[in-house]
C-alpha cells in the first residue's frame, strides 16, 4: 500500500470518536498547540533534523549577509558611477580627472578610467603620442572584466544556497518520513501518536528548507539584472574614453585640453 494511504488510514482511525460520543469542540489552542507548538516540535525532532536544520541556519545566515553587501555595494556603485560620469563630462582635460578619481573608488568606471589613462600616459611619454589604440582598447577591457569580476565576488554562493536549500530541507523530510515509520513499527500499534513525531520533524525542514532557499533566489536575480546593467555601463564608458583619447591630436600632450576635439558624449545616459 502506499505509505502516504497508509498514514492517512491510521489517522482516520485515531481520530474516529466513538459511537455515541459527541465530537470535542475544536479550539485555537488544539489546532496550533499553544505558542510552545513549534519549540515542542523541534524537542521532538530528532538529532538527523537538527543537524539539517542547523544547516540551513549557517546557509541562511551565510545568505543574508551576501544579500546585505551587495545591495550596500551596489548602490554606492551605481551612485558613483552617476558622480563620476557626470565629471568626466564636465573635465577639460584627462588629468583633472586623474586628480579626483579617488572620490569615486567605489564605481567601476575609476578602474577602467585609471587603467586606460595609465596605459595612455606611457605611450605618450614614451613615444609622445598614442601609437597603439588596440593596448588603449585591451587595458579597457581587463579593467572591465575585473571590475565586473569583483561585483560579482560571491554570488556563486546566492545560486547555490538557493539551489540545494529545498533539497537539504527535502532530505530531512524524507528521514521524518522513515522516522514515522520506524516509530509506527517499533510502538506495535498504528496509532497517530507513533508517527507524530516524524511528521512534525518532516514539515518543520521542508519549511526551513524554502525559507533559505527563496530569499536567495530573489536576491540572486536581482544583483544578477543589476550586473547586467552596469557591465553595459562599462562597456559604454570605455568607448567614450577611447573615442575622446582617439580625438586628441597626435602632437599633444597629456594634459592638453581633449575637450575641443570630442563630439558629444557617447555613453550611456541615464
Amino acid at each position: 500500500m502506499n505509505p502516504f494511504a497508509s498514514l492517512a488510514l491510521i489517522w482516520l482511525q485515531d481520530v474516529a470518536p466513538a459511537a455515541g460520543a459527541s465530537p470535542a469542540p475544536v479550539t485555537g489552542h488544539a489546532v496550533f498547540g499553544g505558542n510552545s507548538a513549534l519549540l515542542d516540535m523541534l524537542q521532538n525532532s530528532g538529532p538527523v533534523a537538527m543537524a539539517v536544520l542547523a544547516i540551513l541556519l549557517l546557509a541562511s545566515l551565510y545568505s543574508w549577509g551576501i544579500i546585505i553587501s551587495k545591495w550596500s555595494g551596489l548602490k554606492k556603485a551605481r551612485v558613483q558611477s552617476e558622480r563620476f560620469l557626470r565629471a568626466f563630462r564636465k573635465a577639460t582635460r584627462l588629468e583633472e580627472i586623474a586628480a579626483v578619481s579617488e572620490q569615486f573608488k567605489p564605481s567601476p568606471l575609476v578602474q577602467v578610467f585609471d587603467d586606460t589613462y595609465a596605459e595612455y600616459r606611457r605611450q605618450m611619454m614614451t613615444m609622445g603620442q598614442v601609437r597603439s589604440f588596440t593596448a588603449l582598447e585591451r587595458a579597457s577591457q581587463n579593467a572591465s572584466s575585473e571590475s565586473l569580476t569583483r561585483l560579482e565576488r560571491r554570488m556563486t554562493w546566492l545560486a547555490t544556497i538557493g539551489a540545494i536549500a529545498p533539497f537539504v530541507g527535502l532530505f530531512g523530510t524524507i528521514m521524518g518520513i522513515v522516522d514515522a515509520f520506524h516509530g509506527l513499527g517499533s510502538d506495535g500499534g498504528a496509532t497517530l501518536r507513533a508517527v507524530a513525531p516524524g511528521i512534525s520533524e518532516a514539515l518543520i525542514t521542508t519549511a526551513a528548507g524554502l525559507a533559505v532557499a527563496i530569499p536567495a533566489v530573489i536576491g540572486y536575480n536581482q544583483f544578477t539584472a543589476r550586473l547586467r546593467e552596469i557591465a553595459a555601463r562599462l562597456d559604454g564608458f570605455s568607448r567614450e574614453l577611447l573615442t575622446s583619447m582617439e580625438e586628441i591630436p597626435a602632437a599633444t600632450t597629456s594634459t592638453d585640453d581633449f575637450s575641443r576635439q570630442r563630439e558629444a558624449p557617447r555613453g550611456l545616459h541615464r
